[in-house]
């Protein structure tokens, strides 16, 4: 009989579609879990996932918990100006509809996300243009703390690299002192960005 592999990275397939979808919504309150927040969850992976793997599938890895199954995910695009045209012009009209962006103020987090899915723009500022790359990385809660975040970190910068992008940026949510940890020991360091609302951003180059 053959003895089970243990979790292990490899790219994105499109089966593990729903399972990135969950996992997305299953991370995205802060880290923790943002089902039941939202009157369609969907909205989270179509802002958050979806689009870098329609956009940039080459760029999507997986943790395989050793039965096929995702169970973390890292994905992004290594030229975020190139991306957001993309996002506007592909991505934008096979969503948009189903969440109409807000009149005014957002009024709730639904209202938020789909201002933030109308508004694929925001993702280019100024001062993170020298960190042209920029990525998403999720694990669910009982696959943290054990290495596996660095392996899948790890295999996107080298993708990143060979892709030509010598540096990469991402946003995260300030309160999320668990993921700046993480952060910090993977080498991330401040960007500093005038008025960045909720975000701190950080970056570093794609090399070791």
């Amino acid at each position: 009989m053959l003895e089970k592999q243990g979790p292990s990275v490899r790219p994105y397939r499109p089966a593990d579609r729903a399972a990135v979808f969950d996992i997305c919504v299953r991370t995205a309150e802060a880290g923790g879990d943002a089902r039941g927040l939202y009157k369609n969850e969907d909205v989270l992976p179509h802002n958050f996932a979806a689009p870098y793997l329609e956009l940039d599938p080459e760029l999507a890895f997986v943790l395989d918990d050793g039965d096929g199954n995702a169970v973390g995910y890292v994905l992004g695009t290594a030229d975020t100006a190139r991306f957001v045209g993309r996002f506007r012009e592909h991505w934008l009209p096979q969503v948009g509809h189903l969440y109409p962006p807000p009149a005014g103020e957002p009024a709730d987090g639904d209202e938020l996300m789909a201002l933030l899915l109308h508004t694929p723009e925001r993702m280019i500022v100024p001062e993170l243009a020298g960190h042209p790359a920029h990525l998403h990385i999720d694990l669910l809660p009982e696959y943290q703390g054990r290495g596996f975040g660095r392996q899948l970190l790890e295999t996107f910068l080298a993708a990143l690299h060979d892709a030509g992008a010598a540096h990469v940026h991402l946003g995260m949510l300030s309160v999320n002192t668990g993921a700046r940890a993480f952060y910090d020991r993977l080498g991330f360091h401040v960007l500093p960005v005038p008025d960045p609302g909720p975000l701190t951003y950080l970056g570093r180059p794609t090399a070791p």
